[in-house]
């Protein structure tokens, strides 16, 4: 299965549009909780990144007491059933966790690198773990869960699940932990602790290769996009994933001086290293607080969230999901089917998941309901398809299940979900 080159460009066009509106006098709105208390809000994003960290901030704070106050109401009325503050699970920014909690996650990711599939090998043959399980899944659905209607909540399960069985199968005891792609953007992707190569970082950028060419995105009548090359691009070196062995893809990786390369539909066995390219300039191009900010604050719809989150195609703006997915670079990080064979996707889509939940609390009726959800069940509505509806099920295959509802996945506190961001 390969991914028509159309299809491919279309999902990775763009330059990002760099001049947001600054405001004036800080515009702020007052917001009442439902335990009474009153909070103010920004209104407006800032381009200085510095004030739109700040903004992020009080923004991420708003949707914590939203729920905490939510769930003390329910609770005091007895209307709520499994989640309550009680048995609420935090996630929490990978800087924020001590030494030992590091270190107790990327063992546990190892630990599941080291247990045999689930997968029959009839269907991906390449499937040679349980973390292999999550990428051919990925693969299997790319063109169904990327510019549809089940993009976020698809990928929210896929997560959470991938979460349950760190714990459930490796001994894990703590939560997913998220990547702040505004942090990384401040101190440099190889100068923060998720990405130093350090024991207690997700191991750092792949072995220098001189004089690399530029990635280029775009082409068959959208413009070309180019990105600079990182400061990497060869097996990572260090750190608890420098023995990593990558099985699957890959399907569609793009290579600097604009190449692309593909292994058929990416299931057979292709046992290579774990390469990063890490790239700050596009991580501070594309994935600093002000543009996070500026998803949230100006996107009214959930339509506009999730596009403007995955780059508009053809108007010059690859999102943050794209972003972060380019910052990381190497093999898979630039390959859209195969990107969770880096443990590090999981960490860039917490934080994928918690922007959406951020923004979901601004509007929390609205946005956990049916008006929360907009597309279709193919990529960019190719071929035509059925509209993604509150009944429509998200599976995912041999990775885990069961099958949920799309009502079930658009509020991280209901469902099989009890969890929050801070």
């Amino acid at each position: 299965m390969r991914l028509p080159t159309s299809m491919a460009l279309c999902l990775l066009a763009g330059t990002l549009s760099s001049a947001y509106p600054a405001p004036q006098d800080e515009p702020v709105s007052t917001t009442t909780l439902p335990d009474g208390a009153t909070t103010t809000l920004p209104v407006s994003p800032a381009t200085d990144t510095a004030v739109a960290s700040d903004q992020l901030a009080e923004l991420a704070n708003f949707a914590q007491d939203l729920v905490n106050s939510t769930l003390e109401e329910t609770s005091s009325k007895q209307k709520r059933g499994g989640c309550t503050l009680k048995n609420l699970a935090v996630r929490r920014e990978w800087g924020s966790l001590s030494k030992s909690e590091r270190k107790a996650y990327t063992k546990a990711v190892l630990c599941l690198q080291s247990k045999q599939a689930k997968t029959p090998s009839s269907l991906i043959p390449g499937a040679k773990s349980r973390f292999d399980d999550w990428v051919g899944t990925h693969i299997n659905q790319t063109l169904t869960i990327h510019y549809t209607g089940t993009f976020l909540a698809w990928h929210r399960y896929f997560t959470w699940q991938y979460e349950q069985a760190l714990r459930n199968e490796c001994g894990y005891t703590g939560y997913q932990p998220y990547w702040d792609w505004a942090k990384t953007a401040v101190t440099g992707m190889e100068n923060s602790p998720i990405l130093d190569g350090s024991d207690t970082s997700m191991s750092g950028n792949g072995a220098h290769i001189p004089n690399q060419g530029g990635i280029v995105l775009g082409g068959n009548g959208l413009p070309e996009l180019p990105l600079p090359a990182g400061t990497g691009g060869g097996c990572i070196t260090s750190g608890p994933f420098k023995n990593m062995t990558v099985n699957l893809g890959p399907v569609s990786l793009a290579l600097p001086g604009g190449l692309t390369e593909a292994n058929g539909d990416g299931f057979s066995w292709n046992p290579r290293c774990l390469k990063r390219d890490l790239t700050t300039e596009i991580n501070r191009r594309f994935a600093n607080a002000s543009s996070i900010v500026h998803l949230v604050l100006k996107s009214k719809n959930i339509w506009d969230f999730q596009m403007t989150m995955q780059g508009v195609p053809g108007s010059g703006d690859i999102g943050v999901h794209g972003g972060g997915h380019y910052s990381m670079g190497g093999d898979p990080g630039r390959d859209v089917f195969v990107s969770p064979g880096d443990p590090l996707f999981y960490l860039h889509h917490g934080m994928i998941d918690r922007t959406w939940w951020i923004w979901q609390m601004l509007d929390q009726r609205t946005r956990t309901g049916a008006a929360g959800i907009s597309g279709t069940g193919t990529f960019l509505d190719s071929p035509p398809s059925p509209n993604t509806t509150l009944n429509t099920m998200v599976d995912l295959g041999y990775a885990a299940g069961p099958p949920q509802a799309m009502r079930d996945l658009m509020s991280t506190t209901d469902g099989p979900f009890c969890y929050i961001y801070v």
